[in-house]
C-alpha cells in the first residue's frame, strides 16, 4: 500500500494500492466516487520520487490542494496530510514519503504560480514599453 485517503466526512480509507490512480465516478477508474458531482474520469494521482502528484483531468467540478484550485492538466505535489478536494469531497492524503522512496528535496510541481505572474509577451521574450 502507498497510503490512503481518509474520507473528512466520514466513511472508511480508501488504500492507495498503485503508485498511478484514476480517481472518478465511472466503474474503470482505479478508485471509483459514485458520486454526482465527480466527473467520470476527474483526476490523475502518480508518485514521482516518493511524492504524491495529482492533476485534475478537466473535471467539471474541480480539483483543490489545501484550498487551492488546480489547473486543469497541470500537477500538483500533495504533501503528507494534506486536504485534497475532489469535486467538494475532501480527503486527508497520509502517506509517508521515505517510505515510498523520497530523499533530498521534494520535487516540484508544475510552475502554475509562474506561469499565471507573466503576461504573455514576458513568457515570449519580449519586454513591454511602460512608458507614455
Amino acid at each position: 500500500m502507498f497510503g490512503e485517503l481518509v474520507p473528512l466526512g466520514g466513511g472508511d480509507p480508501i488504500p492507495l494500492l498503485k503508485k498511478r490512480l484514476r480517481v472518478g465516478r465511472r466503474d474503470g477508474n482505479d478508485i471509483v466516487l459514485d458520486f454526482g458531482n465527480v466527473s467520470g474520469y476527474h483526476c490523475l494521482m502518480e508518485i514521482e520520487e516518493g511524492y504524491w502528484f495529482i492533476k485534475d483531468l478537466r473535471s467539471r467540478n474541480g480539483v483543490k490542494v489545501a484550498g487551492k484550485k488546480l489547473m486543469p492538466n497541470f500537477r500538483k505535489r500533495i504533501d503528507p496530510s494534506v486536504i485534497v478536494t475532489i469535486a467538494k469531497h475532501q480527503y486527508e492524503l497520509n502517506y509517508d514519503p521515505a517510505d515510498l522512496g523520497a530523499y533530498g528535496t521534494p520535487p516540484q510541481d508544475d510552475q502554475i504560480e509562474e506561469i499565471l505572474n507573466e503576461s504573455l509577451l514576458e513568457r515570449a521574450g519580449l519586454k513591454r514599453d511602460n512608458k507614455k
